[in-house]
């Protein structure tokens, strides 16, 4: 199988790996439902922004469909985003509507996932820090930056409701 449609059925098993939906601990619900479906730089450009968009639509409402399945009545969103530092795509599954995601520096939601993606197509692999910047690195996990930080500009953040309530 080409490394590019790995990336695709990656994307495609997220529905199926453990997911916990703890409202009173984020923390496990960030470990257990954190992924980092990627690809090498070179097989970058034998992916279309089409397909994958398409993997992680298929993956949202296969989540949607397992998280109602579980009797969940809460709100719950699965999410998308470009960690340009590493970068990774990453994904995660969290109990809480949009406006609630867990990071640490401003995001902005967003219903077309067509441009996040494209920005990982497109950016290369990890970013070299140095001094600083490798110090902010390494106290981030998970793509989740630890503070709010003004000078960046906000992480766009594909949302997709996968919970019963909004």
């Amino acid at each position: 199988m080409h490394t590019a449609a790995i990336l695709l059925q990656w994307i495609a098993e997220v529905a199926d790996e453990p997911l916990a939906l703890e409202p009173a601990d984020r923390q496990v619900e960030r470990e257990t439902n954190t992924w980092c479906p990627s690809v090498a730089d070179g097989d970058r450009e034998s992916l279309s922004v089409a397909e994958v968009v398409a993997a992680f639509e298929r993956t949202a409402a296969a989540l949607r469909g397992r998280v109602r399945g579980l009797g969940f009545t809460g709100a719950a969103t699965f999410y998308v985003w470009h960690d340009e530092q590493a970068g990774q795509l990453r994904c995660s599954t969290g109990s809480v509507p949009p406006e609630a995601l867990p990071f640490g520096r401003g995001y902005v939601t967003c219903t077309d996932l067509g441009p996040v993606v494209e920005g990982f197509l497109t950016g290369g692999g990890p970013r070299i820090a140095a001094g600083a910047d490798l110090e902010e690195a390494e106290r981030g996990t998970e793509g989740i930056a630890p503070g709010p930080d003004p000078q960046c500009a906000p992480l766009p953040v594909w949302v997709s409701g996968v919970g019963a309530a909004p």
